[in-house]
């Protein structure tokens, strides 16, 4: 076992796309930590394919490198909001941070939020300020931002007495002043090595006390069932060992009282520490170090695990955020269904989302009577999104509602929502377009800033349900140019009708395979979502009408043959390029009436009732009643 006091545990903090993971790759490569011939992709810690392939960090992931006899216990942490309850729970773990600030964007939106974080559980950070070798870098107005920032979150004066270091996570190298930085200047990451072992306090641990620690992660093994994480704070656990696993929760979260809700002695089946990237098992873990263990079947996020031979007052349970939006997950029933996956029943589908809770305490899911299906809740869209992506991949069929949000009462019986803060970067010459349609869908304007490089960065406050289906019409508006991000900061009063989609669907009104000669004349109605050969069926929606009402079609319809039909007549069709609708942009889209078709293969968007006799009874029924 490693001495505490060569052990540093610290989490690298940023706002998306800030450069957490690529710095990551640099400290591998400083500390030699995979052999010369090891062949090693970008970003190694995104070890899940839809991480790589998005370029974002979803679960938080655990390494460690050595450094002149010392062991860095780093965790990565996921930079979009909607995986922010990673961030919070890991910093129980480490004793510091990496504070991760893009030298051009300076601050963003998650910036704060994990600063809030660390600053409230008392830590000190660290502030790197990457990417300074990047055209329009401006590391100076970068520091002088976080600077304000920790002012303005109230930080002690401690805390504003932090460390800076400038550099490049992409090309590998830290210093502490900018000044002296020449093109002969030795480049590397001693620097920040350094650093951390000076400025980075040791666990604060006592190896004579009994075992204790608190579970801040969980994962799942189809071989050893739930694991969980935590830093060991007192004592040493062996393979083996009875532990006692007190589960709590609060009872006021305003006098921080809480209650024990249930005892139970367990047995450590399996024990490992993390080296590099890999979990290795061993027989014995002391304090100071990060650890994961299986045996628990019921083991959850907060648990208070310790020696099984003595009675110890457990630690208050963590936070665990609550969910904003929820959808339906529904068994699929369309006449395509099991063509291109496995048709899955409601009992599996229950199976699937009943395993993912037991990692991810920031998801719930109701079954609320429905035979078709339950309904799930999870931070945002995205990250409910990115869990129909994983089910997708694993060969599952299923279709998915629109997300609401989910309301509260407020102190006085009054309704409330969820309210986002709201940052954009746009060129100047698209602020207009973006203001406007940020004002139809109840946003206000708390300010703006000219950086003075022909860029514009706004500052709203919005309601969570207008975001919901804005960011492609985004993007579409700034021509791809704008930066979009948001982050929860809590309920508000409702803010009235939002103003969603203007457009009506084109609904099919017959099965077939689509044709040249029918999306010919379509596309003049509309923008499509399919292309000649793709079969559809009654109910499905293959395009966008430019109308505000539905428009009932029939892409499958074919040319009548005629003694007088040219034989190319067909290869003088012009048509556009059909819109690509993905996951995300599908649940963006849908209005309320209609749901995504999710197979591996396939993303349809549905009428939830196909047939058009029944929809028009339900429409009508449900206009009548509104009347």
């Amino acid at each position: 076992m490693r001495d505490a006091s060569k052990i540093r545990n610290v989490a690298i903090i940023a706002h998306i796309d800030h450069g957490k993971t690529t710095l990551i790759d640099s400290i591998f490569r400083a500390t030699r930590t995979f052999r010369e011939n090891a062949h090693i992709e970008e970003r190694v810690m995104d070890g899940l394919s839809l991480e790589k392939e998005r370029g974002i960090t979803i679960k938080a992931k655990h390494c460690s490198v050595d450094w002149n006899e010392y062991k860095i216990n780093i965790v990565d942490t996921p930079g979009h909001a909607d995986f922010s309850g990673e961030v919070e729970r890991v910093l129980s773990m480490v004793d510091s941070v990496l504070l991760l600030v893009d030298a051009n964007e300076g601050p963003m939106p998650q910036t704060r939020y994990v600063l809030m974080r660390a600053l409230r559980v008392g830590l000190r950070p660290i502030v790197v300020v990457n990417k300074v070798d990047r055209p329009n870098a401006s590391p100076e107005t970068a520091l002088d931002k976080t600077f304000d920032l920790f002012i303005e979150l109230g930080a002690s004066d401690e805390q504003c007495e932090f460390p800076v270091l400038y550099g490049s996570g992409l090309d590998g190298w830290m210093v502490r002043d900018m000044i002296s930085l020449t093109d002969d200047t030795p480049k590397g990451m001693d620097e920040l090595f350094e650093t951390i072992v000076d400025f980075v306090p040791p666990p604060k641990v006592d190896e004579e006390r009994p075992f204790l620690m608190q579970v801040s992660t969980l994962t799942w093994s189809d071989y050893l069932g739930r694991i969980a994480c935590g830093r060991i704070t007192s004592g040493r656990l062996k393979k083996g060992d009875t532990m006692m696993v007190t589960h709590t929760r609060w009872t006021s979260h305003e006098q921080q009282d809480f209650e024990t809700v249930s005892q139970s002695a367990e047995t450590c089946a399996h024990l490992f520490i993390t080296e590099g990237l890999d979990r290795k098992e061993v027989d014995e873990a002391g304090a100071g170090e990060i650890i994961w263990f299986s045996g628990p079947d019921g083991i959850t996020l907060g648990d208070t695990v310790s020696d099984g031979a003595y009675v110890t007052s457990p630690l208050p349970p963590l936070d665990i955020e609550e969910p904003t939006v929820s959808m339906f997950f529904l068994v699929n029933t369309g006449p395509f269904a099991g063509e291109d996956g496995n048709a899955v029943t409601l009992r599996q589908i229950k199976t699937r989302l009943e395993r993912e809770t037991r990692i991810d305490p920031a998801l719930r899911m109701e079954d609320i009577g429905r035979p078709d299906g339950v309904k799930v809740s999870g931070r945002g869209e995205l990250h409910l999104g990115i869990l129909i992506e994983e089910m997708r991949r694993e060969g599952m069929e299923f279709c998915v509602s629109r997300p609401e949000v989910i309301t509260q009462t407020g102190p006085n019986g009054e309704l409330t929502e969820p309210i986002e803060e709201l940052i954009i970067d746009v060129p100047e010459e698209y602020q207009g377009i973006v203001i406007q349609k940020i004002a139809l869908r109840k946003g206000e304007l708390l300010g703006m800033e000219n950086g003075g490089t022909g860029t514009l960065r706004l500052e709203f406050r919005i309601p969570t349900r207008g975001l919901i289906g804005y960011r492609g019409e985004f993007l579409t508006d700034t021509r791809g140019l704008g930066i979009l991000a948001s982050r929860f900061t809590g309920y508000a009063p409702w803010a009235g009708e939002v103003v969603s989609r203007s457009r009506g669907s084109m609904v099919s009104m017959d099965s077939g395979v689509s044709t040249s000669y029918s999306l010919e004349n379509l596309q003049e109605r509309g923008t499509l979502f399919v292309t000649p050969g793709d079969r559809v069926y009654c109910g499905m929606v293959v395009g966008e009408s430019s109308k505000t009402r539905d428009l009932p079609c029939n892409p499958a319809k074919k040319k009548q043959q005629t003694n007088h039909r040219s034989a190319t007549k067909d290869a003088t069709v012009v048509l556009d390029v059909p819109r690509q609708m993905t996951v995300e942009s599908s649940l963006e889209w849908i209005e309320d009436d209609e749901l995504v078709e999710i197979t591996p293969k396939s993303v349809r968007i549905r009428k939830s009732i196909l047939d058009p006799t029944a929809r028009k009874r339900t429409e009508n029924r449900t206009n009548n009643a509104a009347a």
